[in-house]
């Protein structure tokens, strides 16, 4: 997959890509995202994995993640499924 990034440093993820890595069509996959379905986050490695980030993409119970190096290269990915405990959200804060 080829991911790029946009003036602002975002990343730019082709959106047939993940439609067929979800396994939805590009008009699902459009409509999820337009109905607010589709959580992404990116974490920036720190020691050993100073330099990747990891891209992670969630619609349902379906989560695809994807190791890029410092050149924004793809150097592995994977699709998994979360368990139905693990699907809530929870906020942490430490009361004072």
């Amino acid at each position: 997959m080829q991911i790029t990034r946009d003036d602002n440093g975002d990343f730019i993820l082709n959106p047939a890509e993940l439609a067929s890595r979800f396994g939805l069509s590009g008009a699902e996959f459009r409509r999820k995202l337009q109905m607010g379905l589709v959580a992404s986050t990116v974490e920036i490695g720190e020691g050993d994995d100073l330099g990747l980030q990891r891209l992670s993409l969630r619609i349902g119970n379906r989560i695809w993640r994807a190791i890029l190096d410092k050149s924004d290269t793809v150097i592995s990915e994977e699709m998994t499924f979360a368990r139905a405990g693990t699907m809530r959200r929870t906020s942490r804060r430490k009361l004072t």
